[in-house]
């Protein structure tokens, strides 16, 4: 069953994406050479503390960080340490949620570590975000849930990859619904599949986390022996990127977006819905 929200639970969503939003400012500028990814975990658990707010990874499944640091050939899941060491030309993805009075924020991005960074990696990154827009440019009242699986596929496949080829969608992996849990029904899907159908409609109160995932090479994963990090099985770099985002009568407010996806959306035709908390 899918979780349908009222206005106020949406407003509640937002101060939990508000959280989220807050969480990736201060780890992006703390994802520095040198840095450790338990240095990044530790920024993320200050900032979760400051706003009163709850995570809802650590201790999720028996997962034993704040966030989930996944780093090049990484493509979700990756458990903070103090050994693992960002370097110049890392690329890594930060996976980051938050709890406010029961209700969920769950949001990932992107980041280049220093400097030296191949002209493919950068396109990896702008691709996955940009098909994420696509995909959240497609929460229209009416629309179903394969729409929005559709949007995100056909912008990948519209890309030219440098030096030629098809990116890898991540077939293992997708966007979920999210409310008074962080992973609920309905799964989605970031490419059409026959055997899934069209999946539920869309209609206000609808909320979704979109997370495409994308790698330079396989659409294929496996799971290390920590039962947590999850890598391409051709070792190629991936990225991944996600945002919370809900469906209003007005249309659709991105959760955890500081601007609640207004700026972006406009350059898609859409407008944001308003926001609650403004």
């Amino acid at each position: 069953m899918v979780q349908i929200k009222t206005p106020e639970q949406i407003a509640k969503m937002r101060e939990a994406g508000l959280v989220v939003a807050a969480i990736h400012a201060a780890t992006r500028d703390a994802a520095v050479p040198g840095a450790t990814t338990k240095d990044l975990d530790e920024v993320a658990r200050k900032v979760i503390a400051d706003h009163g707010a709850k995570s809802n990874f650590l201790g999720y499944g028996g997962f034993p960080a704040t966030i989930c640091t996944s780093v090049n050939e990484v493509v979700v899941h990756g458990i903070p340490d103090a050994t693992t060491v960002l370097k110049d030309g890392d690329v890594i993805s930060i996976d980051a949620g938050a709890i406010v009075d029961g209700w969920h924020g769950d949001a990932a991005f992107t980041a280049f570590v220093g400097e030296g960074h191949a002209p493919e990696l950068i396109e990896l990154s702008r691709v996955t975000e940009e098909s994420m827009w696509a995909g959240i440019a497609a929460m229209k009242s009416g629309n179903r849930l394969v729409d929005v699986s559709r949007a995100i596929e056909t912008y990948i496949r519209r890309q030219p990859k440098p030096g030629g080829g098809r990116y890898g969608i991540i077939e293992d992996y997708g966007g979920h619904g999210i409310g008074t849990e962080m992973h609920m029904d309905p799964h989605l899907l970031n490419y059409v599949s026959r055997k899934r159908g069209k999946g539920p409609k869309l209609v206000p109160g609808f909320c979704l986390a979109i997370e495409p995932m994308v790698s330079l090479g396989t659409p294929h994963t496996e799971v290390l022996s920590d039962d947590w990090t999850v890598i391409t099985t051709d070792g190629t770099w991936s990225s991944h990127w996600e945002h919370s985002v809900a469906l209003t009568e007005e249309g659709p407010l991105v959760l955890t977006a500081v601007d609640g996806g207004r700026a972006k959306l406009a350059e898609l035709g859409v407008t944001a819905a308003p926001d609650p908390l403004a």
